[in-house]
């Protein structure tokens, strides 16, 4: 028996209908933010994503050579193709731009609990507006989409300038290395790394400033510096919005990546592996032959909010099982296209079963069974019966379906 690929899944219908509920949540706040969806290719070029992250990328993807020779990628995450299509496609188009996508991505790594080498990212970038205003409403679509999903989360939000600033005399690559410790919270190995670049006077201000809780605490241990009004205009708005967050400047994953504010977010019962949104500010655009334009945007490990949330039973219209005899099978599948063209999810015996076991069958399945025998199909009528209060008339397809829809 084959079996399926090693860290993919397959999704039966009842977890389906649970995904696309999460999926229509999401779509429908981003829609009612002005973000309009698109798509990219599930495959891209190889340098789309080596350009930024350099050739070492290459071991955490799925790649490969396509028959004319060309390096390809299967895409690992949104935001390349999306700022690679802006690029191509859309310049020219009045700023803002604001999109959200919904993608599979493709990681090639060793599967487990949580983590699978396909997955499912929802996004949302916005290109051209290098604004505080730009950056809140990234942050509140983001927390209005967890919101809507169901999940309970908590919310992290943060500034790079800080950081940036204490660290501003250092070589990049003692930044990097600073900002590896600090992710970790290796305060011991910190002071160590600082003592042997001669800056262990660094030491008590890095780790003041990852407990600060307020702007102000951050701005007493790092005085005047670049980007300070950009930054307190942007907690003034959200502040003004009443959201429930945490102030952390200590977020220094992506400092080569993003540019100022970013913003993470934790389901509160995930445990280790709970990280379920992350984004910030960044300029991409450039690296892919376009104008040096300030994009932000985040993205959402859907899989890990449907994980958060578990099973639930989503909103499902009723489901009408047509039963029937087979001297009325024409009849039958009439009726059936009449509640289909109604709207009304409708669904035949195929199986040449009897009345009894087709009832049966009904009485597992759907809401509602509409019952035509002879009788009925020289009527013109049927019989509608409610398969959990047992109440049955016999009606016509019309009035049957007002009943259905609870039109009294």
């Amino acid at each position: 028996m084959l079996q399926k690929p090693r860290g993919t899944r397959d999704f039966l219908p009842e977890e389906m209908e649970q995904r696309r509920e999460i999926e229509m949540r999401m779509r429908s706040v981003a829609q009612n933010w002005g973000y309009r969806e698109i798509c990219t290719p599930t495959f891209e070029t190889q340098e789309l994503y080596t350009i930024r992250s350099g050739e070492g990328i290459i071991n955490e993807m799925y790649v490969f050579e396509d028959k004319g020779g060309r390096k390809l990628a299967l895409r690992p995450e949104g935001t390349a193709a999306v700022l690679r299509m802006y690029v191509n496609e859309a310049k020219v188009l009045s700023k803002p731009v604001r999109w959200c996508y919904l993608s599979d991505c493709y990681r090639y790594e060793r599967p487990q609990k949580g983590r699978y080498r396909q997955f499912w990212q929802f996004g949302a970038e916005q290109i051209g507006a290098d604004t505080p205003a730009g950056e809140a409403e990234i942050i509140l679509l983001a927390y209005e989409i967890l919101k809507a999903t169901g999940v309970r989360f908590t919310f992290h939000i943060g500034h790079l300038a800080p950081m940036k600033h204490l660290l501003s005399d250092l070589s990049d690559v003692h930044r990097k290395d600073i900002m590896a410790l600090l992710d970790k919270k290796n305060f011991d190995g910190l002071q160590k790394y600082l003592e042997e670049i001669n800056a262990e006077s660094l030491f008590a201000s890095l780790k003041s400033l990852l407990e600060c809780r307020t702007i102000d605490e951050a701005l007493k241990i790092c005085g005047d510096m670049p980007d300070k009004e950009r930054m307190c205009e942007l907690i003034k708005i959200l502040d003004s919005q009443n959201i429930e967050y945490r102030l952390n400047l200590g977020i220094v994953r992506g400092l080569d990546y993003y540019t100022g504010m970013v913003f993470e977010g934790f389901a509160d019962n995930l445990g280790a592996e709970n990280q379920i949104i992350g984004g910030g500010s960044y300029r991409l655009a450039h690296l892919f032959g376009g104008e040096d334009v300030a994009s932000c945007g985040f993205g959402i490990g859907f899989d890990r909010v449907m994980v958060s949330i578990g099973e639930f039973n989503p909103q499902k219209p009723p489901l009408v099982s047509v039963v029937y005899t087979p001297d009325v099978s024409d009849f039958s599948f009439s009726i059936a296209k009449i509640f289909r063209e109604a709207g009304i999810t409708t669904e035949l015996n195929l199986l040449e079963r009897g009345i009894g076991a087709q009832m049966k069958h009904a009485a597992k399945t759907a809401d509602y069974a509409v019952v035509i025998g002879k009788r009925e199909a020289k009527s013109g009528k049927i019989t509608l019966k409610d398969m959990k209060s047992g109440e049955q008339k016999e009606l016509s397809a019309d009035s049957a379906i007002s009943v259905i829809r609870g039109v009294k």
